[in-house]
Order: structure tokens, then C-alpha cells, then sequence
């Protein structure tokens, strides 16, 4: 029973179509079960992601920042330690030495904040009252008593001090929020601790090492010290102001790690140093952690649709390699349908009723094949007939015309030029009869008609001049045969002969692109654009003018195609041209 309904589901009219099903419902079953398993742990995996991310992050930044606070407390004890600072603070040296120290001390901490951009101040205080702050021409602030402040009192005690931010006003027209590590000067007359080194430490380095963590898009970093006391925060105002606040008690009864806060939205990643005792914390959103789960999600979702696809791919494959006899049978069918007979299909080895049937088609392509072929020579034999025919029409034309003028010439009894004429015609009818192609040179049409130019100019006598110049690359182009002659025989018959003075026939050749063009140019009557186009009309009064172009006209496109042919320009009084345009062929 189970059986003939799978049977009945999987009747298609394409066996292609079965196989990629079944293999298709078999892939897809276990990509489901995999992308519901990946979908239900989601949310375990995002955070336990973001918490392996943000804890790896603050312990860079501690790392950094112990780093960064340990050059400075080196810096801090060379100094300390330094001869020069004893000698200027506690007077072993009179005035005029005590001058040339200061410049010295005074380089020393040019060039250090000239290469560290990260200190704001650095100087020396004696108790005595005596100071040197950045150079010596700094000014400190008369209305701040240093002597109270944190950092001046711990470091008399002889000890390193680091603060948490402040507004260091010490020097006289500037505030600046900085964390100011100090250390005590001892006077080795003395012993006691007498005068202090200080570094203010701008935020450039560790607001650039705590902006540099991308969490989210609401997520940030801010560091706090062992007192609760925020060293560094990206909205430090805010929270000076007391418009914004941190859960520090939370922060410094943690263990480290990450927890969520009172508010069910904010989890804290926290990372204690140890050399420092600053804690760095990260802040990111639960409900922006749950849109990256939702985004995770939906990767799962894409990447069950990309496992589909590819289930699919390779089910079409196999079924492809399956059904690959009927596909290509059914590809050749298809090109026969569009009219394609040139298709080569080979003997199939197969001996099952698709082989046979592919053998039997082949055979069919072939018989067709050669029809055609049969029919295509004996439409060529048709087209070859027809441009003789066309041809033809030349010969009696031309001949008409040229016995008119021996005639003319025999009745003024000029007998010598009669037997010249006579003699040229007599070159003229050998040159178009002796050659049975088709086609001929350029050069050899430009002979025919100079020939016949000649008869022309003796009948005119002082009417008729011709010009031909016909660039040498084109003289070897192949031409159909007798199409310059009837157009030059319409320039004199319809331009020439009916001008006052002396007419002009001008016979060029050029390349012009990938053309050759050939130009008969006469200096005659000119024709209206109306008598042009009809000379290429089919219907209305039929003349020797019209007939000669349509059959030169007729000829070209029937040798080059429809894009070739004559082309003619005219304008009344001025003259007419008329241009050959044929395919540059060498």
C-alpha cells in the first residue's frame, strides 16, 4: 500500500524531475534536524561567544595599559634619580648655573612630549616653592594650592602615586582633564623628601586603546580604579554631572568574569590588573546581544537554504549523468526545431531503444542535410542566371547608343574618325564578351570605360573632357562587371549633352572605412531629390536612364547585399554624382 503511493507521488513526466526529488527530500530531511538543533542553542552560543570576545579585549587593555604605565613610572624614576633635577630644585649651584640646568632640564622635557603626544605636563615642584614645568617659561597658577592636592601630598611621602582623572590646573590658563603620576625627590643633603616629579597623562593613548574595541553599537569600555574612581569613561561629563551613572559597588565586588545587571539589560565584562589595580570594563546590551542571536538565527536559516540548493545541485547533477543520452537527443531535436541541420551527432553504441532512436534521427538529420544542400546549389544556379539576365540588358543598351554616334559621324562623312569609333566599339564588344566572370578588377572597368570615354569625347569633340583618379589600393578590388559604363553613359546623356560649354566627367576611387567608393561626377543639368528617387523606383514611365541605374543598382546588391549599392547627389545647375559603394575586399 505504502508503496504504490510513493509510485503515485513520484509519477513526473521528466525522470530528471524524480531523481532530483528523492534525493532533494532525503539531503533537506537532514539539513531541517540540523538547522533546528544550530537554531535551539543559539542563544547559549552568542553569549558565550561575546563573553570569550569582551574578556579577551579587556585583558588586552589592561596588558596595554600596565605597559604603557610602566614606561611612564620609568621615565618618572630616571627623572627622580636625575642629577641635574637635584642641582636646580635644592640650590647645590648658584644662579648663573642653576640658569644653564633649567635650559638643560628644559630640553629634556620638550623632547618628551615632543615624541610622547600622551603627556600634557611634566615638571618638577620643590617645598621650597621653586618649579620648572614643560619649560622654563612656564607660568603656574597662583590661585591653585598644589601643596593640597593628592598627588603632590602622597608623592612627598616618598612613594609612586597614579590618580584617577582630574582637571589638572596647575599651570596658569589651562585645564585639562589627566591622571597625574608622581613620584618624591629626596635632597641627599638632607635625606628627606623635598621636591616632586609629575606627569599629567592626557587621554590620547587609552581613550584610543578603549575607543578602538568594537563591542556593539551601543557597547563601550570605561576603566575605574581600586576606590571606585572612574579613570577613564567615553561619557566622563555625564558622569561627573551625575547624569549618568555606573553600577561601580558591582563592579568592585565582582570576581571578574561578566554578569547582568540590576536593570535585566546591561552586562558588565570586567578585568582586573594587577600592577595598575584599575579594572576595565565592557558594557554591552542584552537586547542588542539578542539581535546578534536573531542575526545567528538567521545564518542558520541561510545557511539551511545554501545546504538545500546544494542538495539540489548535485541531485540535478546525478540525474543529469543518469539521463544524459535523452538530454542530448532531446538538445539535437530542439536545434533541428530552430532550423539548425549542421548539428554532428555521433553513432550511439547504445543498443537500447534510446540508442536506436538516436541512430534513427541522425540518419533522418543527413537526408535532410542533403536537400538542402541541393536546393541551396540550384538557387545559386538561379542567382547566377538572374545577374546575367541583368547583364545582359547592358550590351544592347550601350551598343544602341554607340552606333547612333557612327551614324552621326558617317553622315558628316568624317570617314576617319568613323573607322577610330568603329575600331573602339570593335575593343569595347571583344572586352565584354571575352570574359565570362562575373567579377573583374577596378582597374580593368576603369580601361572599359576610358574606351568608351573616347568614342564619347571623338562624338562631342570639344564638349567632353573627363578626368579619372582612382587612388593605386583599390585598382586590385574586385567589381561586378560593367557597372561604371551606364552610369557614365546617363552623366553625358542626361547631364552633359544638354549643358552650354564644355561638360566635365570626373572618375574617382577611394577607400572610405572598410568601403571602396567609385564616383562618377558630372558638372551637368542636376536632377530635382524627386527625379532622384525615381530613378529607383519600380513602377512609372521606363527610360534608359532609370533602367541603367536599377540594373547597375540591382547587380551590386545582389553581389554584396542590401547595404551596398548607388548612392546619387545632385543639385539643379550644378551637376550630379553618383557613387559605387562596394565592400574593400583584397
Amino acid at each position: 500500500m505504502k508503496n504504490g503511493l510513493i509510485t503515485k507521488l513520484l509519477k513526473f513526466k521528466s525522470i530528471r524531475t524524480t531523481i532530483v526529488l528523492s534525493f532533494t527530500v532525503l539531503i533537506v530531511s537532514v539539513v531541517l534536524i540540523f538547522a533546528a538543533i544550530s537554531y535551539s542553542r543559539g542563544e547559549k552560543v552568542v553569549f558565550s561567544i561575546a563573553t570569550d570576545y569582551v574578556t579577551q579585549l579587556n585583558e588586552q587593555i589592561n596588558r596595554n595599559i600596565d605597559s604603557y604605565i610602566s614606561y611612564m613610572e620609568n621615565v618618572a624614576q630616571l627623572e627622580v634619580n636625575n642629577e641635574d633635577v637635584k642641582e636646580y630644585l635644592f640650590a647645590y649651584v648658584n644662579d648663573s648655573k642653576k640658569m644653564i640646568i633649567g635650559e638643560t632640564i628644559s630640553s629634556q622635557f620638550s623632547v618628551l612630549r615632543e615624541t610622547r603626544q600622551d603627556i600634557h605636563n611634566i615638571g618638577i615642584i620643590g617645598k621650597d616653592g621653586s618649579y620648572l614645568i614643560n619649560d622654563r617659561y612656564v607660568v603656574m597658577n597662583e590661585n591653585v594650592e598644589y601643596q593640597k592636592m593628592d598627588w603632590y601630598q602622597e608623592a612627598l611621602k616618598g612613594r609612586m602615586v597614579l590618580t584617577t582623572s582630574h582637571v589638572q590646573n596647575i599651570v596658569a590658563d589651562d585645564y585639562q582633564w589627566v591622571v597625574t603620576l608622581s613620584n618624591g625627590i629626596i635632597n641627599q643633603k638632607t635625606g628627606e623628601v623635598e621636591g616632586v616629579f609629575f606627569i599629567d597623562l592626557n587621554y590620547s593613548l587609552i581613550s584610543s586603546l578603549c575607543e578602538s574595541i568594537d563591542l556593539s553599537n551601543r557597547g563601550y569600555v570605561f576603566i575605574v580604579d581600586e576606590l571606585g574612581n572612574i579613570i577613564y569613561h567615553p561619557k566622563q561629563q555625564l558622569i561627573y554631572s551625575g547624569v549618568r551613572e555606573e553600577n561601580i559597588e558591582e563592579i568592585l565586588t565582582s570576581k571578574g568574569g561578566s554578569y547582568l545587571t540590576a536593570d535585566g539589560d546591561k552586562i558588565y565584562f570586567t578585568a582586573k590588573s594587577e600592577n595598575t589595580g584599575w579594572t576595565v570594563v565592557g558594557v554591552n546590551y542584552k537586547s542588542e546581544m539578542m539581535e546578534q542571536m536573531n542575526e545567528t538565527r538567521q545564518m542558520y536559516v541561510v545557511l539551511a537554504i545554501l545546504l538545500l540548493v546544494l542538495a539540489t545541485v548535485l541531485a540535478v547533477i546525478f540525474s543529469n549523468a543518469l539521463t544524459k543520452p535523452i538530454k542530448e537527443l532531446r538538445k539535437s531535436m530542439k536545434e533541428v526545431e530552430s532550423g539548425n541541420f549542421d548539428i554532428q551527432l555521433e553513432d550511439s553504441d547504445s543498443m537500447n531503444e534510446i540508442g536506436r532512436l538516436q541512430n534513427s534521427f541522425r540518419i533522418m538529420i543527413y537526408k535532410i542535410r542533403q536537400l538542402i544542400e541541393n536546393n541551396k546549389a540550384e538557387q545559386e544556379a538561379k542567382r547566377k542566371s538572374e545577374i546575367r539576365a541583368l547583364q545582359a540588358q547592358i550590351n544592347p543598351h550601350f551598343l544602341y547608343n554607340t552606333l547612333d554616334s557612327i551614324i552621326w559621324m558617317a553622315e558628316g562623312s568624317n570617314t576617319e574618325e568613323v573607322i577610330q569609333m568603329t575600331s573602339a566599339l570593335s575593343k569595347l564588344l571583344r572586352k565584354s564578351i571575352s570574359n565570362e566572370d562575373e567579377l573583374v578588377t577596378l582597374d580593368r572597368e576603369i580601361d572599359y570605360v576610358k574606351e568608351y570615354l573616347t568614342i564619347q569625347k571623338m562624338r562631342y569633340q570639344d564638349k567632353l573632357e573627363y578626368e579619372i583618379d582612382v587612388d593605386i589600393e583599390v585598382l586590385r578590388v574586385p567589381i561586378a562587371k560593367l557597372v561604371l559604363q551606364p552610369l557614365v553613359e546617363n552623366a553625358i546623356y542626361h547631364g552633359i549633352k544638354y549643358k552650354e560649354g564644355k561638360g566635365l566627367i570626373q572618375i574617382k576611387g577611394f577607400i572610405l572605412g572598410s568601403d571602396v567608393v567609385v564616383q562618377i561626377k558630372d558638372n551637368g543639368m542636376g536632377m530635382s531629390e524627386e527625379k532622384i528617387q525615381s530613378i529607383f523606383a519600380q513602377t512609372g514611365p521606363a527610360d534608359s536612364k532609370r533602367v541603367g541605374v536599377q540594373n547597375v543598382h540591382s547587380r551590386l546588391q545582389l553581389y554584396y547585399g542590401k547595404d551596398y549599392g548607388l548612392r546619387y547627389e545632385s543639385k539643379i545647375g550644378e551637376g550630379t554624382t553618383a557613387s559605387i559603394i562596394i565592400p574593400y575586399l583584397q
